[in-house]
């Protein structure tokens, strides 16, 4: 007897739902997307009641309860996690569902962080945010990224054995942003700009080796890494500083801060990744479903 496949989700947030939208897209089937929208209904509604916007009637245990259904395996299953907002509160998030998709049984597992999980060699298929590749195995060179087609020549594989297979498609962008009185007239605001500038570039600690990987050493090499203070904005520190990288999806914000848009560095979505050292007799079946629908992001593994 076949087990099924087990594969690495998010516990919740924007990877998690465009996880769980591609699989509803696959399948085709009115049970799939009505666990597709249980689901993000149900952590939508938890992190409002986490974030104080909205006060439960019941406490998170009873919560948890009604959510979940053991008895039927078929049901999705949440657990709790302590958020590391202040006060350390108690979050309901993602734990595990089995679906049918095709033909091909999965078994979604909840991770904090997937990549890690394929990286130790728990699962052979998962999804996670490009991001974290590149904050922590993809190497720094002299040249920047241009996309998710470079990740893979940059991964070491010594280091890992966990290659990007393609991407969703929910992408929020690294974008290049900065004060008008930057730039000289007809200039453009990309890389070429900051391969001849001088100065402050101000980014969110948290990305400073990824923000180096995509723009490469020679490029940064006369720029000075600064980062927002705990009470300041990062497209209010970006203002003050001149120049930024920050994600941006539509970049409304930043333009309330007088800053203009530049270059789209690196798109930060979710992608699909497997573990090349381990297998399944589904595994080639489940990769099939999920890079038909995202052929132009398809990569080589």
């Amino acid at each position: 007897m076949t087990h099924p496949l087990s594969v690495a989700v998010p516990r919740k947030g924007r990877p998690l739902e465009a996880v769980l939208e591609r699989i509803a897209d696959a399948g085709r089937t009115d049970e799939l997307a009505a666990l597709a929208d249980r689901v993000s209904n149900t952590l939508r509604y938890e992190k409002a009641v986490t974030k104080g916007s909205v006060e439960a009637d019941d406490g998170p245990y009873r919560r948890l309860a009604e959510y979940s259904d053991p008895e039927e395996p078929t049901n999705p299953e949440f657990t709790l996690l302590r958020d590391d907002r202040e006060g350390k509160p108690r979050r309901i998030v993602f734990d595990a569902a089995t679906v049918t998709v095709d033909g091909v049984e999965l078994k979604l597992v909840g991770r904090e962080e997937p990549f890690r999980a394929l990286r130790t060699h728990e699962f052979a298929l998962g999804f996670d945010s490009a991001d974290l590749v590149l904050e922590e195995v993809v190497g720094i060179r002299p040249t920047g990224l241009a996309g998710l087609q470079d990740v893979n020549d940059r991964i070491d594989p010594v280091d890992t054995d966990v290659r990007v297979v393609s991407g969703l498609g929910d992408t929020v962008y690294h974008t290049l942003m900065g004060r008008p009185e930057s730039l000289a007239p007809g200039e453009e605001l990309d890389r070429a700009f900051l391969a001849s500038y001088e100065g402050p570039l101000c980014i969110s600690p948290r990305y400073e080796r990824l923000v180096t990987a995509v723009l490469g050493t020679d490029t940064l090499e006369n720029v000075e890494f600064v980062y927002p203070g705990p009470e300041r904005s990062e497209e209010a520190a970006i203002a003050d500083a001149g120049l930024g990288v920050y994600l941006t999806v539509t970049g409304s914000t930043a333009r309330d801060h007088g800053l203009v848009l530049g270059e789209h560095l690196f798109p930060s979505e979710t992608v699909v990744m497997r573990n090349t050292a381990e297998d399944h007799p589904d595994l080639k079946h489940a990769l099939a479903l999920f890079d038909g629908l995202n052929a132009e992001s398809e990569l080589a593994v």
